[in-house]
């Protein structure tokens, strides 16, 4: 019977490859797009047509789940993995670069002769060897880490309030000047590698830095919406959040950026149909977590960063007409991570290996078939740096969600759990009612949060790779920096960066500073057990620059400061070049 089963398995196997050609991939997601922020999931307010048609064209997974914030939904997806897995731990603090020895969805449709590329945000690291380019995508158009303007953003940041305009980027690794908005060059990148490659199956990895923060929107875009009040029409009996008036701008502003990437998906969804590739393209929509700001959420929860379901319930719509043409809900729950195995059972891909693929496929639910997995546990968390105990954490499973925002000793009583079935909103906290069920769910949120902290990516975590071969010069950003919590632009913070110097040598380094540092301080490098100064004589300064510095073969702390009256100023970033 068993070799039965399993010549039957591998005949449908062999009939699906049949009837149909390789697909092409267009994967899409924005960022800090709420489920709320679209005209189909109940928002009055916002223009979103092209969205809604295909929302209304495609498979909608209604339970799809996501991590509470950026960095961890992109590693997850990208590696069908816990994010903790991966390394990442943070979106900035030095926690979003992701282990090199991940597999990513890219390197994995490469192997089975994808072209693969990627317009707008990685945020899983800016250096060699955890770049897009290194990570399996043969075309790269990226800002640096975690949003555009930012402080590792180092080549926009200095635009402040027109960062999303006329941007530098980096093409296959190198700086190159763009014109126009940021959202609209992305999908003409995506469109031309489209064209490119219509003859040979693709994987577009189309990733909008639109709408995080910060709020830049095209003025047409904006007047769209600057009359509205975004706290007004919806149902009174559902719960919605207080809006402040600075709020309800900022929703006007978000309002404006999605429908500009509404217009721009129009463009791209114009492309599949005038190459005649529209029935043999997947294309999957999704965001990455709940809105940043409080507005409609469709009455849910909680906002970005929250473990609720208005910080990780998110839609997704999944389109792939030659194999399924008709639209339907598919209600059981699904998560970021169950992307890569879907993909590589409708790409005739093969899974990542000898590693531990936490998503499951979605293939028997495309068609129409029940799956063993559909009460598994999922579990979230969100706090800096790494996970703590108890504090914005749960675990669901099948109806039930236990959550905790208390300390690590707390009794069980401290916890709320939910019947998400009955209560959709997680409103009626039923942890007293229900003992035996929390105990359940304690015991495994537990199992996964001590499994899952000791992996060995964040044990050992990601480096920089200092080598000539690889990059060079190479620039060491904020996002990527350590050191102190919450290291962003503060100018007197310890900080530092983990690097791998890949070949003993000597090298250029140049330390560019937020405000011009006084004379008669000293330049301190300290990489281990080597510490080596300059003297600055010189006038007041942004740059200071250490010639023909010698680094020794070593994997550890890089961390620089220039210290005058004992007051220490960490440079804003470091660029290092190998001479010799």
């Amino acid at each position: 019977m068993r070799l039965l089963l399993t010549a039957c398995y591998f005949l449908a196997q062999i009939s699906f490859a049949q009837t149909s050609d390789q697909p092409n991939v267009l994967l899409i997601i924005t960022d800090d797009q709420g489920y709320g922020d679209l005209g189909f999931t109940g928002n009055p307010h916002i223009k979103t047509p092209v969205l809604d048609q295909f929302a209304e064209e495609s498979i909608r997974l209604t339970n799809f789940y996501v991590s509470p914030v950026c960095a961890p939904t992109r590693s997850s997806l990208m590696t069908g993995r816990y994010s903790l897995r991966t390394g990442v731990h943070d979106t900035y603090n030095g926690g979003a670069t992701m282990a090199s020895s991940e597999v990513t969805i890219a390197e994995m449709l490469q192997q089975a002769d994808y072209r693969t590329g990627i317009f707008g945000k990685w945020h899983l690291g800016d250096n060699y060897p955890s770049r897009p380019i290194d990570q399996g995508f043969d075309e790269s158009v990226i800002h640096l880490a975690g949003g555009m303007g930012q402080v590792g953003d180092f080549t926009n940041y200095f635009q402040k309030d027109s960062s999303y305009f006329d941007p530098v980027l980096w093409h296959n690794g190198e700086q190159r000047s763009y014109q126009g908005y940021c959202s609209d060059i992305f999908a003409e990148q995506a469109i031309e590698f489209i064209q490119n490659n219509q003859s040979s199956p693709f994987f577009c990895y189309l990733s909008f830095n639109a709408p995080h923060t910060p709020l830049q929107v095209p003025d047409k875009y904006y007047q769209m919406y600057q009359d509205i009040d975004p706290a007004a029409g919806f149902d009174e009996a559902m719960p919605f959040p207080e809006m402040s008036e600075k709020d309800k701008e900022d929703a006007r502003k978000v309002y404006g950026m999605v429908t500009n990437i509404d217009d721009n998906l129009g463009r791209v969804f114009s492309t599949l149909d005038e190459l005649d590739i529209t029935d043999n393209t997947i294309v999957i929509f999704m965001t990455d977590n709940g809105p940043q700001q409080w507005r409609y959420v469709a009455g849910m929860r909680g906002r970005k960063g929250s473990v609720f379901r208005g910080g990780v319930r998110v839609p997704l719509f999944m389109r792939y007409p030659a194999q399924f043409p008709k639209s339907r809900n598919i209600v059981t729950p699904t998560v970021h991570m169950d992307v890569l195995p879907t993909l590589a059972d409708l790409c005739g891909a093969q899974l990542p290996m000898n590693r531990k693929i936490d998503g499951k496929s979605w293939l028997p639910l495309l068609r129409g078939n029940e799956v063993s997995w559909a009460d598994r546990s999922l579990f979230f968390y969100w706090t800096r740096k790494y996970p703590e105990l108890y504090q914005n954490i749960a675990l669901q499973q099948g109806d039930y969600k236990l959550v905790g925002q208390t300390s690590y000793d707390a009794e069980l009583t401290n916890f709320e759990l939910f019947n998400l079935t009955n209560d959709p909103y997680e409103q009626q906290n039923l942890v007293t009612d229900e003992p035996e069920v929390a105990t359940e769910l304690k015991q495994q949120l537990d199992q996964h949060f001590y499994e899952l902290i000791q992996s060995p990516n964040l044990i050992n975590p990601p480096a920089v790779v200092i080598s000539s071969n690889s990059e060079n010069p190479i620039y060491l950003n904020r996002n990527d920096a350590s050191g102190e919590r919450a290291i962003w632009a503060q100018e007197d913070v310890f900080g530092k960066w983990r690097v791998e110097v890949a070949r003993e040598g000597h090298y250029d380094l140049h330390f560019r500073f937020l405000n011009p540092v006084d004379p008669g301080g000293q330049m301190i490098l300290e990489t281990e057990t080597l510490i080596q100064r300059m003297e600055n004589s010189d006038a007041a300064t942004e740059t200071l620059v250490m010639k023909n510095v010698y680094l020794p073969q070593m994997k550890g702390d890089l961390i620089p400061f220039y210290e005058i009256d004992r007051q220490q100023t960490f440079p804003f970033w470091v660029e290092i070049k190998q001479t010799k």
